[in-house]
């Protein structure tokens, strides 16, 4: 008689370093307060160069240091940022409803042990990043996103504008260097956007406009039928990644090309990694 065995513990999210790099954090000079992170991939011993950093869209998952239980959720760091600027206020959200998600009953994925109290404006300060931007104000998150997109170039400053002119802008007006100030001013005039939601306490900040680097969206979703809420983060999880072939491919290029030419690949393989 055949027995039917159902395994009702829930399915792990993969975490940890990714191999042939390693997980650094940059301190912005107007912040110290602020971890940005980026990945540093080491180059061949014989390239003569330090090691390559790249975009890191990881997140925690690839941090050593940091234990991840998905029902915990992730550590809340912009809810510090969002409530030093003022001009918000928690309040009592109303109950779940079936409707809410499509009446699914007991198909629902189980609840989050976590509840957060939401925020909201009270209407005394601005609360997007756009409302800042328009009101002259660098938020924390535009001097973090600053930090980001500059991949370390202020170690190769003095080659950034040879570089920028040596190619076609496209009617980009990419700078040498990307300033705390730039990002404020592209969100202001509406040329870039922030998505930043003051009860999206975790997310890292990123931009998106024609003036920065490219990002690419991936969207997850748990099924009543079919998925746990683990097995989609698990989609999401950077160890498809490959590193290793960053730096493959960095080794394989001519000298005075490879570190251009390594930086859109890693970078690119790196976002990848994320989706």
């Amino acid at each position: 008689m055949n027995k039917h065995v159902v395994d009702l513990a829930a399915p792990k999210v993969t975490t940890g370093p990714l191999p042939a790099s390693r997980k650094i954090y940059a301190t912005p000079e107007s912040a110290p307060d602020l971890r940005v992170p980026l990945r540093e991939v080491a180059l061949a011993e014989g390239a003569g160069e330090a090691p390559l950093p790249v975009y890191d869209t990881s997140g925690p998952y690839t941090d050593p240091a940091v234990r991840i239980e998905v029902t915990q959720g992730l550590a809340r760091t912009r809810e510090a940022w969002v409530r030093e600027r003022g001009g918000v206020e928690a309040y009592q959200a109303r109950a779940v409803k079936p409707e809410d998600d499509g009446n699914a009953g007991t198909r629902l994925a189980r609840a989050f042990e976590r509840r957060h109290a939401p925020l909201r404006g009270t209407g005394e300060k601005s609360l997007t990043q756009l409302e800042w931007a328009r009101a002259g104000v660098v938020t924390k998150e535009m001097i973090y996103i600053a930090e980001r997109e500059n991949l370390g170039r202020k170690q190769t400053l003095e080659h950034a504008q040879n570089a920028l002119a040596d190619g076609e802008s496209f009617g980009a007006s990419v700078p040498p260097f990307v300033t705390p100030e730039f990002v404020r001013d592209e969100v202001a005039r509406g040329r870039a956007i922030i998505p930043s939601n003051i009860n999206h306490a975790e997310l890292e900040p990123m931009i998106i406009g024609r003036n920065f680097l490219t990002k690419i969206n991936a969207n997850i979703g748990n099924s009543a039928v079919t998925s746990s809420v683990e097995e989609e983060v698990e989609k999401m999880a950077p160890h498809g990644a490959s590193p290793a072939s960053c730096r493959a491919a960095a080794r394989s290029w001519p000298n005075g090309a490879s570190r251009i030419t390594a930086r859109a690949f890693c970078t690119s393989a790196s976002r990848r990694s994320a989706t």
